[in-house]
């Protein structure tokens, strides 16, 4: 197998770490390997925006797994971003370091609304058709809206809101009470 045929995604999210495989053979891609690990980054979030140690070593955990599945690809061919958690963690730097050290290329923390756009590709992608559309992903650290056309994403939205951090702000004590929720809608209306 020709390693330049082999190319990979690393999506590092709030919640869950996704990674793709895939090899190019005669214009169409092959999934070679497909995981998703729950790392729930966004849950070692402290109230000052710092990531936990143990959130980080969770991370590091997944991406040392990652990494077995990189060492024919060259790094050229491996994209990974990470998302609303390490956009925004005032300490992303001590995770990121050492993560493009494990897997032996860079992480890229890429913005709400190019993370809007890539989730709009993806759909449109796997999709197809020329209908208008509404595309909604809720993320565990943020919710990206888009509205498109067949291929071509129109509005982008990125609101910084995710099922792990509204629960671990405003359901911490992971009870379904009125003052709870109450807290919640009143945050999303803000």
């Amino acid at each position: 197998m020709s390693a330049s045929s082999l190319y990979a995604a690393i999506d590092l999210g709030s919640n869950s770490f996704h990674m793709l495989v895939v090899r190019e053979v005669a214009g169409t891609l092959q999934t070679l390997a497909r995981i998703k690990r729950k790392v729930r980054l966004a849950a070692g979030l402290y109230g000052d925006n710092r990531l936990s140690s143990d959130a980080i070593q969770r991370g590091w955990q997944c991406l040392r797994l990652f990494a077995e599945h990189l060492q024919d690809i060259p790094p050229s061919q491996v994209r990974v971003v990470a998302t609303a958690t390490l956009r925004l963690a005032t300490n992303a730097a001590e995770f990121l370091g050492p993560a493009s050290a494990i897997l032996g290329c860079p992480v890229q923390v890429i913005s709400g609304e190019e993370e809007a756009r890539l989730i709009y590709q993806g759909v449109a992608h796997t999709t197809g058709g020329s209908d208008e559309r509404l595309v909604v992903d809720i993320g565990g650290g943020s919710t990206e809206l888009v509205v498109g056309r067949g291929a071509q994403a129109l509005e982008l939205f990125s609101l910084e809101m995710g099922c792990v951090t509204w629960l671990e702000r405003y359901f911490n004590d992971r009870s379904l009470t009125r003052e709870n929720f109450e807290r919640a809608e009143q945050a999303a209306r803000e």
